[in-house]
């Protein structure tokens, strides 16, 4: 049988959340791991929903190239110098850039996709189920993570915020691919 202390331990190493806001979620969810994490990402949601109108004039462009034929940079904003250059933080930008260069999405979210576009996939497709699958195809924050397809990228986003404490967005991104159509 495992200690409390170790549970909290296995619960921050897999959110980075911390001691207490863990020994909170663990109680709440009577020492179960996974409704724990459960607990804590939602709450990350309300703390995400909280920072959100903070400003994020720091930061970071990111890159990544694969196979010198398709290269990604990225600019991921955060609120101080201090986040810009946290493990965390950088590793999220690097897998944001190796998000674009695998998935080539057009739009960084739905809001951003032009009124014409989305009236001509409307009449193409005709079904609303399946202009959500143009959304997770053509908005990046709306696709599925390459890492865990379980959560969408702005799930990944929230979570980062969560752990980092700090307002992030991903502010823009261009792909290049070596003989695309220009």
């Amino acid at each position: 049988m495992t200690s409390n202390i170790e549970i909290v331990k296995k619960l921050r190493e897999k959110t980075g959340a911390g001691y207490s806001d863990c020994k909170e979620a663990l109680k709440e969810a009577a020492n179960d791991l996974d409704k724990a994490v459960e607990i804590l990402r939602k709450k990350g949601i309300s703390v995400a929903m909280k920072k959100t109108g903070r400003a994020a004039k720091e930061g970071a462009i990111g890159s990544y190239v694969h196979g010198g034929k398709i290269g990604v940079l990225v600019e991921v904003n955060c609120e101080t110098d201090f986040v810009a250059k946290n493990e965390d933080f950088k590793k999220f930008v690097k897998e944001i850039a190796m998000q674009i260069a695998a998935t080539n999405p057009r739009y960084l979210k739905i809001e951003d996709v032009p009124a014409e576009v989305i009236k001509k996939e409307k009449e193409i497709l005709k079904d609303e189920g399946k202009l959500v699958q143009f959304y997770q195809e053509a908005c990046l924050l709306e696709q599925p993570s390459i890492r865990d397809p379980k959560l969408k990228v702005k799930d990944l986003l929230t979570d980062t915020v969560m752990k980092i404490r700090e307002n992030i967005i991903v502010r823009r991104f261009v792909r290049f691919q070596v003989g695309e159509e220009l």
